[in-house]
């Protein structure tokens, strides 16, 4: 606990230096005005603000730090009242000694000992500079907290998502790897067609998902990638049909957004399915916003079947948990519906 408030209490020296010189300089002239006697204002300041000093710092770096921050509260009350009460006699013999014999010309009366009023009015003063001083220090602080609490929001949120973005699952690239194992043994002619859109999918999602945001053109570019390495893996079996309308270009969006939906499509509507599948992908743009729509049959396999009706598995929650980290609640709308036959997200989200 003690070594984050000794972080909190670093301020520049020149800082320091700066504001209790513009404060000499004020208080100087002020009462210098009032008394009409610079001389004596400049003396009386000298004295007034080492302690000034004294008393700030005693409170800033030792009794807040060890009796506020630990709950002592009736221990520091009782510490500051005394640390004032010891400084007030010092402020009082000084002037006495070294500047005049009347301690306090401000007052009501000319004094030359030490009264109950002006022990209280000069412990008062005192008070006052240390309260003032104290809550430029703790706004201060405060906004150092504030800024490395949002940056490390900003740090926690940007390694989360980084995280979710490698979630497209693993399996689909050990199983395309099987098929163009396959094909070679084969010595099929789509072999290399397969090999060139796997390597071009994997530097995608290795290279070119780092940024905030991708064009919503590389994204639909890749997703067809991935859709024509699924087309290849199920051959007959797969009909998949994908619409886009409206203009696409100068659009961004979240990267492998879209293609962790899609993914999601296949996964339940390909995989778990015997006999031929049919997968309806749609893009359409209107203005600021993509309407993106996917539906898939749903599983045959009765023990997925329950999965699938409660909205999707790990990829679907963290395809929410992308849009709430990367997206205001008004860009974007998600809706995931399930009827007798078919398993529907609907998106739309802001691209501009």
């Amino acid at each position: 606990m003690e070594a984050n408030h000794n972080k909190l209490f670093r301020i520049p020296l020149a800082y320091h230096f700066i504001f209790w010189s513009i404060y000499f300089i004020f208080n100087t002239f002020r009462w210098g005005s009032y008394f009409n006697d610079y001389a004596y204002s400049v003396k009386t300041n000298i004295i007034g603000f080492p302690i000034h000093m004294i008393l700030c710092y005693l409170n800033i770096f030792i009794l807040m730090p060890y009796l506020v921050y630990t709950k002592k509260y009736i221990l520091y009350v009782i510490s500051v009242l005394l640390s004032i009460f010891i400084m007030v006699l010092v402020k009082y013999n000084l002037t006495y000694w070294l500047v005049s014999r009347n301690v306090w010309p401000e007052g009501p009366e000319a004094i030359d000992r030490l009264t109950f009023n002006y022990t209280i009015d000069m412990m008062i003063g005192e008070l006052y500079v240390i309260t003032f001083v104290t809550a430029i220090k703790i706004t201060l602080d405060y906004l150092q907290e504030h800024k490395r609490v949002a940056l490390l929001e900003k740090t926690q949120l940007e390694t989360e998502l980084r995280f979710l973005k490698t979630q497209v699952s693993p399996h689909f690239f050990f199983n395309t790897l099987n098929n163009i194992y396959s094909l070679s043994v084969e010595k099929s002619n789509k072999t290399p067609s397969m090999i060139l859109k796997l390597s071009e999918l994997m530097r995608y999602l290795l290279y070119e998902t780092r940024e905030k945001r991708q064009t919503l053109e590389k994204e639909i570019l890749y997703i067809q990638n991935y859709i024509d390495l699924e087309r290849v893996r199920y051959d007959d079996n797969l009909e998949v049909n994908m619409y886009i309308s409206g203009d696409i270009s100068n659009k961004e969006i979240a990267p492998i957004l879209l293609l962790t939906f899609i993914e999601n499509a296949f996964k339940h509507g390909a995989n778990k399915n015997i006999g031929k599948v049919k997968i309806n992908i749609n893009f359409k743009i209107k203005e600021n916003f993509l309407y993106f729509t996917v539906s898939n049959p749903l599983p045959q396999i009765n023990e997925h079947l329950k999965e699938t009706k409660q909205k999707g598995g790990i990829g679907l929650k963290n395809a929410k948990k992308r849009l709430e980290l990367g997206y205001n609640k008004n860009d974007y709308k998600l809706s995931i519906k399930t009827t007798k036959s078919k398993f529907i997200v609907r998106l739309k989200i802001k691209v501009c």
